[in-house]
């Protein structure tokens, strides 16, 4: 269920994503509110569900992070218990970053970040130690040219 919102909900969303630590004052002055109407609105936001949580993007290459690994996985198991297993097991890596079950010639593809090929083997290996995977086909990013985008809130015809 998607929510109703009206042109200074999504004015506020952009700013939050483009800044989240702006204070309450300055979010108010980049949307053109004031504080207590601004406040009332992103609670209401919070509250809907629009806002899951608010944190800051790393420098994944200053924090020694800089090589992001994409795995396509095909698997030959579907039932519950293996799903149960194969996600709790894939969510217990912290080097993890997204984990999403897809449609297609994949089952699931999950985003990596580590520190260099050694470093992803050893990823890998833990991946394949606990759970029987069909196809694991790994794409290493060699440049990042659009990352962690805004998410568009403005749709055709709006």
């Amino acid at each position: 269920m998607s929510l109703k919102l009206d042109h200074l909900d999504r004015k506020i969303l952009e700013e939050l994503q483009r800044d989240a630590t702006a204070s309450q004052r300055d979010l108010a002055d980049r949307v053109g509110l004031s504080q207590n109407a601004c406040w009332r609105r992103l609670k209401a936001l919070e509250a809907g569900g629009a806002i899951r949580n608010r944190t800051v993007v790393l420098n994944r290459d200053r924090l020694g992070s800089g090589l992001l690994v994409i795995m396509m996985i095909r698997t030959r198991h579907h039932s519950a218990r293996w799903l149960e297993t194969f996600r709790a097991h894939v969510s217990s890596i912290p080097d993890v970053i997204d984990f999403y079950r897809i449609g297609g010639d994949y089952d699931y593809l999950i985003k990596v970040v580590t520190q260099d090929m050694a470093s992803y083997d050893a990823i890998y290996r833990r991946l394949i130690s606990r759970v029987e995977l069909d196809t694991v086909t790994s794409y290493f990013a060699m440049e990042a040219i659009e990352e962690q985008r805004p998410l568009p809130l403005t749709r055709h015809g709006d």
